[in-house]
């Protein structure tokens, strides 16, 4: 059993900074990537950022200069630094991981968060 658990959404107003974590836990063996995706309102679920097993990060467009991807590896937690915020930025945030859960079975990254709400107004 992987479970992902998304914390730090919230209310922010422009140009306001949050901080997004996501942990995962249950049987895993390793994780080689995490990922946070996130879907606006009438809009379809985006890559927002995403780190590797090695430490490469990627992200969208959208987000680059203002966003900032991090890991813990020892915690099984992804981060997401989140500053100057601007009401696009509104949406529900989630977290993806590619892991394996045994030495058995390959990697599936069939695993998501519930999600969190980052809701940007003033």
């Amino acid at each position: 059993q992987v479970q992902l658990v998304e914390s730090g959404g919230g209310l922010v107003q422009p140009g306001g900074s949050l901080r997004l974590s996501c942990a995962a836990s249950g049987t895993i063996v390793s994780i080689r990537a995490m990922l946070w995706y996130r879907q606006g309102p009438g809009k379809q679920r985006e890559m927002v950022a995403a780190i590797t097993a090695g430490g490469s990060t990627n992200y969208a467009d959208s987000v680059k200069g203002r966003f900032t991807i991090s890991r813990d590896t020892a915690k099984n937690t992804v981060y997401l630094q989140m500053n100057s915020l601007k009401p696009e930025d509104t949406a529900v945030y989630y977290c993806n991981a590619d892991l394996r859960r045994s030495v058995h079975s390959g990697y599936s990254s069939a695993y998501w968060g519930q999600g969190t709400q980052v809701t940007v107004s003033s």
